[in-house]
């Protein structure tokens, strides 16, 4: 096979020969290639970042018509139980489904620990199905820092219906809420009193709320319910022209995934009606732009030369007293402009 790297044109955004046919091979609606592609994108090398951006280039105008599915919850709450229960009811109606669910990193070899594909063992085996169990490798949330372009390249792949899983720690929820058409929070019967569920905050990012395992408890479920409705009275909401429902359902028992699918698309409906569907993608759209700019500015000054001879005396001089923060920051900042 010829190198990537060899082939390429005059024109500094074509693509090599190699990544032309992996382009190809995604927009056909091929498997094989969109993990290799999804591959590259997650690469660390500069020579792949720079292929990566080239190839999601290429894809972008055949993005932008799947929905966008953001599933978080505190481990336990049975999120890939549901979300293979959700998969496989959207495959009968006719859907093709991606998953990507971001893993913890093992702080040994950087690759996933939790294994989602392994727990979806009916949803992986599915042909309409993708899932992709990505490493957070230390990312902010807990959601892998390319989540946003493998949902491109899922989506020029041919998928209806993109679902992204995350670790359901720390900033994740946020982090999730920023890339998804629909933020969808799941909990357990047992949720606590009204006063913890606003402490909470992921009560004003979620779209739409369910109540897993509702099974083992009905009692507790509903009453979980009542104590989550009445939370969310106390809060604004994030759109006027929406309410956010809800739910109880048992995904092992596949009793209620239609109705949560129902409640997604009346969203959906309600949101594009309104026109606010297309400003939050637009918006989403900017605020990645920033972040890719704050990570690139980062990247360049722990890259300067002068940064990295000084940085580890300014820190410790911060470490042990003898110099503030601002002020280091001020003078390793300083640099950049020499």
């Amino acid at each position: 096979m010829p190198d990537a790297s060899q082939h390429i044109s005059s024109n500094p955004n074509a693509l090599s020969t190699v990544d032309q046919m992996l382009a190809d091979g995604v927009l056909a609606h091929q498997l094989r290639p969109l993990a290799k592609a999804i591959t590259l994108i997650e690469s660390r090398r500069e020579d792949h970042r720079a292929r990566a951006r080239r190839l999601v280039e290429t894809l972008l105008p055949h993005t932008g018509k799947a929905m966008r599915v953001g599933i978080s919850g505190v481990p336990g709450v049975g999120k890939s139980t549901f979300i293979e229960a959700l998969g496989l009811y959207l495959i009968e109606q006719g859907k093709r489904v991606a998953v990507l669910a971001v893993d913890p990193s093992s702080s040994l070899t950087g690759g996933s620990i939790l294994g989602d594909k392994t727990r979806m063992e009916l949803l992986s085996q599915n042909p309409a199905a993708f899932i992709r169990p990505s490493p957070s490798a230390g990312s902010l949330g807990g959601v892998a820092e390319k989540t946003r372009e493998v949902m491109l390249a899922c989506e020029a792949a041919g998928f209806d219906v993109l679902i992204v899983e995350t670790v359901g720690v720390g900033q994740s929820e946020t982090a999730v809420a920023g890339m998804s058409d629909i933020f969808c929070l799941l909990q357990l019967p047992n949720a606590g009193d009204d006063l913890q569920a606003i402490k909470k905050g992921i009560m004003e990012l979620a779209d739409l709320i369910a109540i897993n395992k509702a099974d083992l408890d009905p009692v507790a479920a509903r009453a979980a319910r009542a104590q989550i409705l009445s939370a969310l009275h106390m809060l604004r909401p994030a759109s006027p022209n929406w309410t956010v429902p809800v739910l109880t359902l048992s995904a092992r028992q596949k009793e209620g995934v239609a109705e949560f699918w129902a409640a997604v698309m009346k969203y959906r409906e309600t949101m594009t009606a309104s026109g606010e569907f297309a400003a939050r993608r637009r918006h989403q759209a900017t605020a990645w732009m920033w972040e890719l700019i704050d990570a690139g500015l980062r990247q360049r000054f722990r890259e300067h030369p002068r940064v990295q001879r000084e940085l580890s005396r300014f820190t410790r001089e911060v470490a042990l007293g003898m110099s503030t923060a601002s002020t280091a920051a001020l003078k390793l900042l300083g640099y950049l402009n020499e």
